[in-house]
């Protein structure tokens, strides 16, 4: 399957591939205005060229972005911020106030990072996280609003994949900016225009309840649609928020029912939770061969094993579960 890039949605709204892993993995998006643009997440350092590059084709100069928005600071959506920035010198950073010191210092955020993937692959991923000036940084707390070019954007407080997430809703598309808050929907399981999504629950801050929370948050401005930065737009969201609430609730029961002994734990949840989302992927009519469908699944499998087991093993020390 050829996924364009970028792909236009109308509205001014551009889903730009990051080049993260694989195509179609992680999605830049674009919003153009009058000449000008906000950037809604930025990939990682190398990603930077292809957004001037976008913008270039957009006919928009790097002096004509006004916003570069992440919705958090996980390094595929936040991790070429600083370099973005340096390329944009009008732009300002809006940022979750949970997350704006990992922009300002992103030490604490390196670290964090550096033990969940190991050196050599970090640096392979992301190279040097560059810092954001603080003076150019803009904390969005929930209920905080931006002009851009007479578009309101307005910033909703969503947390359950993490605690420094925000969603952003375009009041110029009734479209929602939504990070990670509503899943993942990979277009190469797209079945006759029916898009298939699921639950990313990576560490260390996934949070059950406030994750369901969140997605009833985004529904209650019944938008006409929502961008995902993995990847790009998916309607019929109904459909979708009631796939995610029973996903969540089936990786939760499998993570309490996981074996005692953390190296069993972490492989058996890994099967788990493969077989449930290739099960799924048959009755949503997927044709992809067994082979594809894990390799397209293996890194979020991985990662979000490890965030339920972090989560349990948080839940266990409050004596919750």
């Amino acid at each position: 399957m050829t996924i364009p890039d970028p792909i236009d949605y109308g509205h001014g709204i551009h889903a730009l591939d990051a080049g993260y892993l694989r195509p179609g993995l992680a999605a830049i998006h674009l919003l153009v205005q009058d000449g000008h643009a906000a950037i809604l997440d930025t990939g990682t350092n190398r990603s930077a060229p292809r957004v001037i590059e976008a913008l270039g084709r957009s006919g928009v100069r790097p002096e004509a972005v006004d916003y570069i928005i992440v919705t958090h600071v996980h390094l595929d959506h936040a991790g070429g911020a600083g370099a973005l920035m340096r390329l944009c010198p009008q732009a300002r950073l809006v940022v979750h106030p949970r997350g704006a010191r990992h922009m300002i210092d992103p030490a604490r955020l390196v670290a964090g990072s550096l033990a969940v993937y190991g050196e050599q692959a970090f640096r392979a991923l992301y190279g040097e996280i560059l810092p954001v000036p603080a003076e150019r940084v803009i904390e969005a707390p929930d209920g905080h609003a931006v002009d851009f070019r007479g578009r309101r954007l307005s910033f909703l407080d969503t947390p359950g994949h993490a605690r420094h997430h925000f969603c952003v809703h375009d009041a110029g598309s009734q479209g929602v900016f939504t990070g990670d808050s509503f899943g993942l929907s990979y277009r190469e399981f797209d079945v006759d225009g029916r898009a298939f999504i699921f639950p990313t629950t990576t560490p260390v801050q996934f949070e059950p309840e406030a994750a369901h929370a969140s997605i009833d948050r985004i529904m209650a401005l019944k938008p006409r649609a929502a961008f995902l930065t993995h990847y790009g737009r998916v309607m019929d969201l109904e459909r979708l928020a009631g796939d995610l609430h029973a996903v969540l609730d089936e990786f939760v029961r499998l993570t309490l029912a996981a074996p005692d002994g953390v190296s069993a734990r972490h492989g058996w949840l890994k099967g788990e939770l493969e077989a449930l989302l290739m099960a799924r992927l048959r009755r949503h009519g997927c044709a992809l061969d067994d082979a594809r469908l894990r390799d397209l699944l293996a890194n979020d499998v991985e990662l979000n094993a490890q965030g339920l087991l972090i989560w349990r093993e948080r839940a266990e020390g409050r004596g919750s579960v």
